[in-house]
């Protein structure tokens, strides 16, 4: 009797390790389950939290489709180009200054489309792609730059800009525009000491709307064409008198940039905008002013950097409206009476 005693109390003790062996098995088993679950459901939501920006969502895709501002850019033709190939009609010529200055006089078969509007021009007006070139012509070759720029940007690959607008087509052009604004009147204020370039840093805030980044470029770009280019200006003599408030990029070669700056301004080597490069060392709290020599390839910079979300201007007339002779003398894109051909124009 005491035996079978023994004995069921063993198997009943056994049963009960048993089951909670199993119990344990089963609570062990539960607690992966809900780690990894818990741990997905962290990931998930950190992914959620942080998306890719705006701004950053554009700079890959720009960058990743021809990178345009940071290996082509910018795209000028000459005007003896244009000139031999009035008859070409792979060729067209856009001439954007007002419409009492086209009708003054303009080059054969070029059509008067003003800036703003020339995005809806090329969507609804013409074919782009049927022209080898499509070549936009200013007074300067400033804004033409800008808005071949922001073309460029949109897709439009055959873009190009007039190398010193129409002041190098005809003297009576050049007259009141860049002989007008080819100076040295800042010489003795110019500075030689190397300035050095910030950390990098915060990216500017865009905010369409959009989650597609071909809609958001769009947004950007039609955004850019609503306002005027003369908005995105700075001249010298503001420049000059208050270094302080901009955050001032000489986007030129270091020989240029060491030959004289103005106070403060930070050498930016031609094409080194990329996101692995300088571009995170832009400021988003401050005016940017971009200057070049001639205003042309600060004004290809600047739209690039107004699409991104930055509060930037170009110099007006570059470099040459503070140190021409320099330029000249050293061969570097300087404004002179050569640069200016006696093309006919139409009336």
């Amino acid at each position: 009797m005491l035996f079978s005693s023994l004995i069921l109390e063993y198997k009943n003790k056994h049963i009960l390790n048993n089951q909670n062996m199993k119990k344990a098995t089963s609570y062990l088993v539960l607690l992966l389950i809900v780690t990894t679950l818990f741990s997905s459901f962290k990931g998930t939501k950190k992914q959620a939290v942080n998306p890719p920006s705006e701004f950053e969502l554009l700079v890959q895709y720009l960058e990743a489709n021809g990178n345009f501002i940071n290996t082509d850019a910018p795209a000028i033709l000459l005007a003896p180009e244009i000139k031999d190939n009035l008859k070409n009609d792979k060729y067209l010529v856009l001439d954007i200054r007002s419409e009492d200055w086209f009708a003054y006089g303009h080059i054969k078969g070029s059509k008067n489309v003003q800036g703003p509007e020339l995005l809806n021009y090329f969507e609804k007006e013409i074919t782009p792609s049927n022209f080898d070139k499509i070549t936009i012509v200013c007074y300067s070759g400033q804004s033409a730059s800008y808005y071949a720029s922001l073309l460029r940007l949109y897709g439009f690959n055959n873009v190009y800009s007039l190398k010193w607008g129409m002041g190098s087509w005809n003297e009576e052009f050049a007259t009141n525009y860049w002989v007008k604004n080819s100076k040295d009147e800042f010489t003795d204020q110019l500075e030689t000491t190397a300035n050095p370039m910030p950390e990098k840093g915060a990216a500017p805030t865009i905010n369409t709307g959009k989650v597609d980044v071909k809609e958001i470029l769009q947004a950007r770009i039609k955004e850019a064409f609503e306002k005027p280019y003369k908005d995105y200006i700075v001249k010298s003599a503001d420049a000059f008198t208050t270094p302080e408030d901009y955050f001032i990029v000489n986007y030129v070669t270091e020989d240029n940039y060491n030959a004289g700056h103005i106070k403060g301004a930070i050498q930016y080597e031609p094409k080194s905008l990329a996101s692995d490069a300088n571009l995170y060392t832009l400021p988003t709290d401050k005016k940017i002013v971009v200057a070049c020599d001639t205003g042309l390839s600060s004004a290809y910079a600047i739209a690039y950097l107004q699409v991104l979300g930055y509060d930037v201007y170009n110099l007006a007339y570059g470099s040459n409206s503070f140190m021409n002779s320099t330029l000249v003398e050293k061969g570097w894109n300087g404004w002179s009476a050569k640069e200016i051909n006696d093309f006919p124009v139409v009336e």
